[in-house]
């Protein structure tokens, strides 16, 4: 199925059914691929990086590039781009309750000893193994490499890696590089705290209702400001420049 662009991602528009049946026949011996789920946070933080950066690369070579937000999702649909939202954390939810089977191994990169024993509760017949890399992934390219040998030497069915965009994508993509990976990776942020009720997620009208992210801003608000009152409002120009950039094109080619 051929990808969707907008604002310079190129999205699978797949269901979130259609990415759990695939999921489903992954194996730990199947041949490395990633997944990611850019949200408006994601698009906003890329929109300021290089094109041609690794950040960039690494939403661009993944195995699955999931559009995780119902703002975003409407936006396109403005430009004509049907995007169908598959929530990340719907989509582990769902992997860690329905997809792993019992006797399944994963390898979780991210969180606090604390995250790995709430897991290993919900799931008692699955095994775990767990790296903590320090903080500031993204400019310690060693502590990444760390990461990487970590998986590597430490095969599962599933990787799952919580520790922040563009940290976890960036993580991915290396691994992918790396000779004998194998099996699926998943970047998946705090994913795994709304899980196991470490952080609360809003409720279900609000998320359809595109509110997902007030209730996140009210409930920490010392964190999320910024990201939600100052730097999530540029999507919408975002959006705007680029129809109009889409505009100019075809006029030009007309």
């Amino acid at each position: 199925m051929l990808r969707r662009t907008f604002l310079d991602l190129a999205f699978d528009p797949l269901t979130e059914q259609q990415v759990v049946a695939e999921l489903q026949s992954c194996t730990a011996r199947s041949l490395f691929r990633y997944l990611v789920t850019p949200n408006v946070d994601h698009v906003v933080r890329l929109s300021r990086l290089d094109r041609a950066g690794p950040e960039h690369q690494a939403y661009a070579n993944a195995g699955w590039c999931l559009c995780d937000s119902r703002i975003l999702a409407r936006l396109a649909a403005m430009c004509g781009v049907a995007l169908p939202v598959v929530p990340g954390s719907d989509l582990t939810a769902r992997l860690i309750r329905e997809i792993l089977r019992p006797g399944d191994r994963i390898c979780l990169i991210g969180g606090d000893p604390s995250t790995r024993t709430a897991l290993a509760a919900l799931r008692p017949d699955i095994a775990i193994d767990q790296h903590i890399p320090p903080m500031a992934l993204r400019s310690d390219p060693a502590a990444r490499a760390a990461a990487v040998r970590f998986a590597i030497d430490h095969p599962a069915r599933f990787t799952l890696i919580a520790v922040g965009s563009p940290q976890q994508e960036l993580i991915a993509q290396e691994m992918a590089k790396m000779p004998g990976a194998s099996g699926t990776a998943l970047c998946i942020g705090a994913s795994i705290d709304f899980l196991t009720g470490r952080a609360r997620r809003a409720p279900r009208w609000m998320q359809r209702t595109s509110l997902e992210w007030l209730h996140r801003l009210v409930n920490d608000p010392a964190r999320l400001w910024r990201r939600y009152l100052v730097e999530g409002p540029r999507i919408f120009l975002l959006t705007w420049r680029w129809r109009r950039r889409l505009r100019a094109e075809a006029t030009d080619t007309g």
